[in-house]
């Protein structure tokens, strides 16, 4: 496509329409690097195309029209906006604060034609930017969901990045190096530390300190808090409030949020209509491949309680057995006849792995435990669908968008969630 037949596609001809787009909230989301401005007898001068914010008002540069050219694509038009749920106020010195807040970024393609909306929870040391666009500057998820008609929100963590952690109100946070990055998601070939991780091909450059696309990816990372129990305390209370707010919706988490979706669908399984878990944090009962092999997840999948049928009173009555036993990995399901998640089961899920990550390991047994609690998942394994190469942050990664369409959105059409 050429740079002039992508500019008429990308904007109106009438210059002043295109300022009205502008005026009623309108953007596109920007990759985060800059080409030359370029012009076009149809658009207005560079002068004026850089409008500045004045009065509020965003604008839209003649740089995208040469990024997206240069990119053989363009991003989807929509309306930003912003909001937090789940403060309370906490006393401090004469006054208060507030903490336990949610942000929101709320993302409305200018055509909406999608019946369910799409909630996005990032993973540890994330934010919600990770949707965005790519490192390397190409369009991210929440452009390719909003081209399909997509409502989006997308959301930090409580305590973690717009979501204000507050000193002496949230608990201790800790920060992953350059070097666990590196070895755990962005050059995974070079350490090998599980059987898998030779197969990652698809991280955009090398991964590594000092490579472009790595060091813009590495500064986006942020604090998180420590306590897998203390995260999941916060999102239930937050995000339960969230979906009260904008459901029923589409649950999309990742890695660490994999449980954050669990506890969610428990506490609302009306205002969820589907899970979809890339990679969710696992196995159940217990950690794996990376030392210290510890117990976690006492309620199965989660820190905090789910609902079973029959009840438990107490973590230690749901009886696991072990499945198999490696010395980085024990697979545990419970004694038959197993308890069953009861509102998890009324919820359709989809998890996705990816060919190379530490994922592949143990994914299989997360969504074992699941099935055998009642729960209908799809569990999709991205080499055995003929997409190789990726690694944990496969949303990131260089084949990003066959991904979201020929797995996740692909699965989303054939539920016919919301129909």
């Amino acid at each position: 496509m050429s740079p002039d037949l992508l500019l008429r596609f990308s904007f109106p001809k009438n210059p002043r329409a295109w300022y009205l787009n502008t005026l009623h909230g309108f953007s596109i989301i920007r990759p985060a690097f800059n080409l030359p401005s370029v012009s076009h007898p149809t658009l207005p001068s560079p002068r004026h195309a850089h409008y500045n914010q004045v009065g509020g008002w965003s604008h839209l540069s003649l740089e995208l029209g040469a990024i997206c050219a240069a990119q053989n694509q363009q991003g989807t038009l929509h309306r930003r906006s912003y909001f937090y749920v789940g403060q309370h106020y906490v006393p401090q010195g004469n006054s208060s604060i507030a903490a336990g807040q949610l942000y929101v970024e709320h993302l409305t393609p200018a055509k909406v034609t999608q019946p369910l909306p799409i909630v996005l929870i990032h993973g540890h040391g994330m934010t919600g930017t990770n949707f965005l666009n790519t490192p390397d500057g190409r369009l991210g998820w929440a452009d390719f969901f909003m081209s399909k008609g997509y409502e989006l929100y997308i959301v930090d963590q409580p305590s973690r990045g717009r979501s204000a952690w507050q000193i002496n109100v949230d608990g201790p946070q800790s920060t992953d190096d350059a070097l666990i990055i590196e070895s755990h998601f962005t050059a995974t070939q070079n350490f090998n530390l599980w059987p898998q991780a030779s197969l990652h091909t698809q991280w955009p450059g090398n991964g590594t300190m000092g490579d472009a696309t790595f060091d813009r990816f590495y500064a986006s990372t942020v604090p998180s808090l420590v306590s897998d129990l203390e995260s999941s305390e916060k999102i239930r209370a937050a995000g339960s409030q969230l979906l009260d707010q904008i459901g029923p919706v589409i649950l999309l988490t990742h890695s660490q949020s994999g449980p954050l979706g669990w506890i969610l669908g428990d506490a609302r399984p009306s205002q969820i209509k589907a899970i979809i878990a890339l990679e969710p944090m696992g196995p159940p009962l217990i950690n794996a491949v990376f030392p210290p092999i510890t117990a976690a997840r006492p309620f199965g999948l989660t820190e905090t309680p789910l609902v079973y049928s029959p009840p438990i009173a107490s973590a230690s009555d749901l009886k696991p057995m072990t499945v198999s036993s490696t010395p980085t990995f024990t697979c545990f399901r419970q004694q038959p006849p197993a308890r069953k998640l009861v509102n998890l089961s009324k919820i359709p899920v989809l998890m996705v792995t990816s060919e190379s990550s530490y994922h592949s390991i143990y994914d299989a047994c997360t969504a074992g435990y699941l099935s055998q609690a009642g729960v209908s998942v799809e569990h999709i394994h991205l080499g055995d669908v003929g997409i190789h190469g990726n690694g944990h942050m496969m949303f990131m990664e260089m084949n990003n968008l066959e991904i979201a369409d020929q797995v996740v959105e692909k699965w989303i059409a054939k539920m016919k969630l919301g129909s």
